[in-house]
């Protein structure tokens, strides 16, 4: 069976309660979210900011669809956010009109002022980067995967219940959503940490304890207790 007949195999037996799922953003973390949420039987559409056809060698690799940043999100169970923070006021307007019922929009973005975005006064000024976010594309939005090197949502995963699995935190205010990413995560070899409400979404940010942790459960709990809200100086504008 060639590449071409596995991916439009996988295309037409989906999985029971498998899900549509749009991911904005092509680059690591969203790549790779791509590739394991397709071969687990997810309908994944994806989207980066130079266009469809950019994107034609990936979706014929992974089995995702190559779409436009404002279709990704049209029908969609769970949306995937993971751009630079510097370009979320660029997306498309209403760009989650047309999701399903009760979509999980999940922020992967970080601020990095030095590095790569600028400065972004509300943040300095103390705005957590995922509520930030969240009023940037007039949607809730549930944190995770900010910390998370992308190598390790190919190759880290393990068996719900595994010795030291590794665990992510996740932060947001709306406890369904929040289950729904936690759920996926899991289907993805991950324990999760309940973080808190967005407000507290802080504690994984740069520069964090919790941030590149490749922990368990427990320790992912301690780093997240144990961070501070003033950021470095290496994290700041």
């Amino acid at each position: 069976m060639t590449r071409r007949d596995h991916i439009t195999y996988r295309r037409r037996h989906r999985k029971v309660g498998s899900m549509k799922i749009g991911i904005i953003g092509a680059g690591n973390i969203g790549g790779n979210l791509a590739r394991r949420l397709t071969a687990l039987g997810h309908d994944v559409s994806i989207a980066n900011s130079r266009g469809p056809q950019t994107l034609a060698a990936f979706a014929e690799e992974t089995g995702a669809t190559a779409v436009t940043a404002a279709q990704a999100a049209r029908g969609a169970r769970v949306v995937v956010v993971t751009v630079p923070l510097k370009a979320v006021p660029d997306l498309p307007s209403g760009l989650i009109d047309g999701a399903a019922e009760g979509v999980a929009v999940i922020d992967t973005c970080n601020y990095y002022p030095q590095q790569r975005d600028g400065r972004i006064a509300a943040i300095e000024d103390g705005r957590p980067e995922s509520r930030w976010t969240e009023e940037q594309i007039g949607h809730p939005v549930i944190k995770a995967f900010n910390g998370t090197y992308a190598q390790d949502i190919l190759s880290n995963g393990s068996a719900k219940g595994s010795p030291g699995r590794q665990a992510l935190p996740v932060a947001g205010d709306d406890p369904a959503a929040k289950q729904v990413v936690r759920d996926l995560i899991d289907e993805l070899g991950f324990d999760t940490v309940d973080a808190g409400g967005l407000d507290e979404s802080w504690r994984q940010q740069p520069g964090t304890p919790v941030y590149g942790l490749r922990g368990d459960a427990d320790a992912v709990a301690k780093a997240l207790t144990e961070a501070s809200p003033e950021r470095t100086a290496e994290w700041r504008a």
